[in-house]
């Protein structure tokens, strides 16, 4: 990590496919004793918001904000300090039957949480989904939000966006996550006014942010990036560190997500 400026404050953000939260809740809150980030955004809860274990986190000291649903999708926001200006989804309801959106402000800056779809081979259903939902949400960015806003964009993103974000681009060629017109998507995306945070302080280190569960590829660091902290360019001056903790899916017990926290270092 960088050397910060010790008169201001360390404030993280965390991006984490946690994988069904009501399994994995355990390792979440050991996880947040190990490393108490300032905001938690959370992919695929697989619950309903009646049904997240709100007060768990709330005896951490995190108020949590849910966009929940049953088995499958939902995000969550938690944080130390209460969020303003909550929204959930993008305000379409043909792309808001799944829950894959949430956001607020905290302050100046404003914090999205996105889970974006795997998709599919080329030319099946889901693959087209995951195309539209991502030009979709590129244009609600562009009615709600600027680039010269204080954004800082989080989530599993489900694109590899260049080869060195891949344990084998010869392998893993034209497979889900490295396709031409998913990278393409995200790159749009990164063209209406963000940086990969990561990228952007590291431009040459390899690191992924999940590995499948068979094979035992996490400890062979076979794996892939899928998960970003996106920053407008008015958050870079903040922006400090980005790192993957490899505790938490290095787990054995209870059993991990297969995504591993990514943590945004900011200071402000």
């Amino acid at each position: 990590m960088q050397e910060e400026n010790k008169s201001n404050k360390s404030f993280k953000v965390a991006s984490y496919n946690v994988n069904s939260i009501n399994t994995r809740k355990e390792l979440v809150l050991s996880w947040l004793g190990r490393d108490p980030v300032d905001v938690l955004c959370m992919q695929e809860l697989k619950t309903t918001d009646e049904n997240f274990p709100r007060d768990d986190f709330l005896k951490k000291g995190y108020e949590c904000y849910t966009y929940g649903q049953r088995t499958y999708n939902g995000v969550a926001i938690c944080s130390r300090q209460p969020l303003e200006s909550v929204f959930k989804g993008i305000g379409d309801p043909v792309y808001d039957e799944e829950k894959r959106v949430i956001g607020g402000r905290l302050g100046e800056v404003w914090i999205i949480n996105v889970y974006f779809p795997h998709g599919d081979r080329r030319g099946e259903k889901k693959f087209y989904w995951k195309l539209r939902f991502y030009d979709r949400f590129l244009l609600f960015l562009t009615e709600r939000f600027s680039p010269d806003e204080k954004i800082v964009l989080v989530g599993d993103m489900n694109v590899a966006l260049e080869d060195i974000d891949v344990y084998d681009p010869i392998l893993l060629k034209d497979t889900i996550g490295t396709m031409k017109e998913e990278r393409e998507a995200l790159l749009r995306l990164l063209s209406w006014g963000f940086v990969d945070a990561f990228r952007y302080l590291y431009p040459q280190k390899r690191q992924f942010t999940w590995w499948d569960y068979i094979g035992g590829m996490v400890w062979k660091d076979q794996g892939m990036r899928i998960d970003y902290v996106l920053v407008t360019k008015p958050m870079l001056p903040y922006l400090r560190d980005v790192y993957v903790d490899m505790w938490a899916r290095k787990r054995r017990n209870p059993k991990p997500s297969d995504h591993a926290p990514l943590v945004g270092v900011f200071e402000i």
